[in-house]
């Protein structure tokens, strides 16, 4: 599966975002698919992962309530929406496909299909 990451760009505190991550190669249907982001100077870290039974995400508690990911089978797509933007959000955002256990889905280790990232900067 190849995983095209797109929508990243430069907003105010306060906007909104909309991330999309395409799939090629393969569908995402049977996969488990996160975000994660890596802010500058600071190592990478999980942001919001879509389980396979498509059920409600779950988030890194700084997002909670901002972010929204979301998949569309159709169209072979995932997202990720994000409201009320901060600085503190400002980073490279990739998407990612796996199939990890409960206990690893926020572990990038878990993962074995990245997207390029896409960077979103938010200024203050």
């Amino acid at each position: 599966v190849q995983l095209q990451a797109s929508g990243g760009g430069l907003v105010q505190a306060g906007e909104s975002l909309g991330l999309s991550c395409a799939a090629s190669q393969g569908t995402f249907t049977s996969y488990t698919v996160a975000w994660f982001r890596q802010p500058p100077g600071k190592e990478r870290e999980f942001v919001a992962v879509s389980k396979l039974n498509n059920s409600n995400g779950i988030y890194r508690d700084s997002v909670k309530g901002r972010f929204t990911i979301s998949r569309d089978s159709a169209k072979n797509q995932v997202y990720l929406q994000m409201n009320s933007l901060k600085p503190e959000d400002t980073a490279v955002y990739y998407c990612a496909a796996g199939r990890p256990i409960t206990t690893t889905m926020r572990s990038d280790k878990a993962y074995y299909y990245w997207g390029q990232g896409t960077l979103v900067t938010v200024s203050s």
